[in-house]
Parts: structure tokens; C-alpha cells; sequence
């Protein structure tokens, strides 16, 4: 294992096996009441996930903090992470990142207690119809899908699902729809070579199957929250925040919301005139697109969306920022973010991953 001069300084091990280590190690979760086993270099994260416990976690790559845990006994490994994710201080008071902590003994851990929302629905899987295909962008693709069995998938504003198209491996994608809507609503990016995207694009029809495994992620809106808020989407990314927003504003919150939707040039924007309407409707939605490639005449901001946000407000103490799209986009976002005031637990992040093809 090497060290990425993206993330901040990690703890090297390279996992190898201290002599009678077992391929697996236990780790009691305190608020679960439940003792997992973890396979040798699997993260206490997966593991649980897939152990059905209701792990608070977010990027899942250790940039956003959500499965911020104390390590309560035992010993890990942590993979590369942000250092905005877990400063050094807190790793060496006892903290870790569920996300990025591979077992090196047998555990006891403990998630953070936020005092907040969550967002506790029953996972589902259930088939769902295909009722509309349509094209965003050269590259996005709108989907909206039917539960088969007619109920409605229940979740919370910024969650997503894992979808299984016929002839394609399972990908997450974000719900972009208002939860309370019958009908799911994706946004699928089509990557060259991805073997699920591809397949999507290539071959999905009105009427086709698909699998929906649900609801998951814990980068999703919190109600309760009275302050300003900043949704900063890149890409694809618009799906959750578009859902995010929507909610916010159907609900009747009142406070400031700040959309700032970044892409690489003026061609790959999308539902620009759906936002400017909700903008003109809503006095306290303001709508700002930005361009990060754009070298021609346009009448948008242009640069990294993240330099955008940071040169609108210069105090962010007391905000909420929901941010999802690219890793380089969350990266960039995070620190400057900070730099102004916005506190770690105040930023729920979505990290939006290229799978290698043809995987």
C-alpha cells in the first residue's frame, strides 16, 4: 500500500498477517448490539452493510466523515483518506473512519452520536417497470421506473439504491425524485466501456425490468436544520441534490438555498430551465450553473464549482452543505469549505465513482 499525496498521512501496514492471525476478525457495534465477522482486508463498513446493520456512512470512500467512529478496542488499518474527513487529531485521539478501517485484531466500535435525523427505512428489493427513457445530456440519461408491486419506495431526500438492469452488474444510483412521488427517477451517466452504463444506454426500454435494492446512504436531507444551505452538484451528481432541493422546497423550509450545479462545458447542463422556474417560484432558491471547461462566450460562471461557493460567502458557520459528483469535486469542495467556517458535521457528501470497465 502506498501513501496518495491527495489524502493525508495513513497508518502503511501493507495488511500482511501477523503469525496466527484468523482470516477473519469480530467487531462489536455498541449501538447495533451485534458482533459481525469481517473477512481479511474487507472495512468494518461493508462488512456491516452487508450484514444488514444500518452503518451511518455516506462516500464511502473516506472524504465525507458520515461513519466517523470511535475505535472503543483492538487495532486497524486505515486506507487513504482526506484529512478533512478525519484530521490527524482525532485519529490520534481514538477516532476512525468505518469506511477506511480494515480490522486488525478483534474490535469494538462505537459510531458517532450526532444527535440528529436519521434515516431509518426498511430496505427493499423489489422489481420495477421501466415508464420513461429520456435524454439529458449526450451523456445523461433521465430514468423513471414503476414499482411492480405499486408501493412506493420509501427514503429520504439524498439516498440512494442499487439497480440490476438485465445483462449489466448492480450499480448505485441516487433517487432524484421527491420521495413522495410513486415513481423512482434516476440520472445514469453513461461512461465509455462501463459495462452497466453501457448496457443501459445500449439496450434499456420502456417496459423492461429492473431491480431495485433500497433505500441506502446517509448523505440525505436533514429537516430539521433552520440554516442556509449550500447543494453543490457536479454532474451526474444533480440527482441527489435535485431531490434534496425539491424536498427542501416542497416541505416549505424558508431558509436560503444556494444551488450551484458545476459541469465541464455549457452542453452537459441539464434541467437548467426546471431550476430557473423553481427559482422564480421560490424567493429564498437561488440557481447558479458553472462551467469548469467553457473557454467561449456564455452567460455562466465558469472555473471549479467548489472556487464558486467559496467566493460567494465568506462565513459558512451554521450551514449545511450536501455535495455530490465526482471525487475531485468533493475533494476540492471540502477544505475550502471549511476554510470558511462550515463545520465537518454540517457537510454530507455523495461521491459519484467511474467504475473500471467492463466491471
Amino acid at each position: 500500500m502506498t501513501s496518495n499525496s491527495a489524502f493525508g498521512d495513513i497508518r502503511t501496514t501493507g495488511l500482511a498477517p501477523l503469525p496466527g492471525d484468523r482470516d477473519t476478525k469480530t467487531v462489536a457495534i455498541r449501538q447495533a448490539e451485534r458482533t459481525i465477522e469481517v473477512a481479511s482486508e474487507r472495512t468494518i463498513l461493508d462488512a456491516a452493510l452487508e450484514q444488514g446493520i444500518s452503518y451511518p456512512h455516506g462516500c464511502r470512500s473516506g472524504r465525507c466523515g458520515s461513519c466517523k467512529s470511535r475505535l472503543l478496542a483492538g487495532d486497524v488499518d486505515l486506507l487513504p483518506h482526506t484529512p478533512f474527513a478525519l484530521p490527524p487529531d482525532e485519529r490520534a485521539h481514538g477516532l476512525i473512519l468505518a469506511c477506511r478501517a480494515v480490522p486488525l485484531s478483534d474490535l469494538q466500535v462505537s459510531w458517532l452520536g450526532k444527535g440528529e435525523e436519521t434515516a431509518d427505512h426498511p430496505v427493499r428489493c423489489f422489481k420495477a417497470r421501466v415508464v420513461r427513457l429520456e435524454d439529458a445530456t449526450h451523456d445523461i440519461k433521465r430514468i423513471r421506473l414503476a414499482p411492480g408491486d405499486g408501493e412506493p419506495l420509501m427514503f429520504t431526500a439524498g439516498q440512494y439504491a442499487r439497480l440490476t438492469v438485465p445483462g449489466a452488474p448492480t450499480r448505485d444510483y441516487s433517487m432524484a425524485n421527491v420521495p413522495s412521488e410513486s415513481e423512482l427517477e434516476f440520472h445514469v451517466r453513461r461512461v465509455p466501456g462501463g459495462a452497466a452504463s453501457e448496457t443501459i444506454f445500449a439496450q434499456l426500454a420502456l417496459g423492461d425490468e429492473v431491480e431495485v435494492h433500497g433505500p441506502f446512504g446517509d448523505a440525505f436531507l436533514r429537516e430539521r436544520h433552520t440554516g442556509p444551505i449550500a447543494a453543490i452538484a457536479g454532474g451526474s451528481g444533480l440527482a441527489p441534490i435535485k431531490s434534496i432541493v425539491a424536498t427542501a422546497l416542497a416541505n416549505g423550509l424558508r431558509q436560503p438555498i444556494h444551488l450551484y450545479f458545476g459541469v465541464r462545458m455549457a452542453r452537459d447542463l441539464y434541467l437548467t430551465d426546471y431550476f430557473r422556474w423553481a427559482a422564480a417560484q421560490f424567493s429564498n432558491l437561488s440557481f447558479t450553473p458553472v462551467l469548469l471547461h467553457e473557454t467561449g462566450e456564455v452567460p455562466y460562471r465558469t472555473g471549479l464549482v467548489a472556487d464558486a461557493v467559496a467566493a460567494d460567502f465568506d462565513d459558512l458557520d451554521g450551514w449545511k452543505a450536501y455535495m455530490a459528483g465526482p471525487p475531485a469535486m468533493i475533494d476540492a469542495a471540502g477544505p475550502l469549505l471549511a476554510a470558511r467556517g462550515l463545520r465537518r458535521d454540517d457537510t454530507h457528501a455523495d461521491v459519484f465513482f467511474t467504475p473500471e470497465a467492463p466491471g
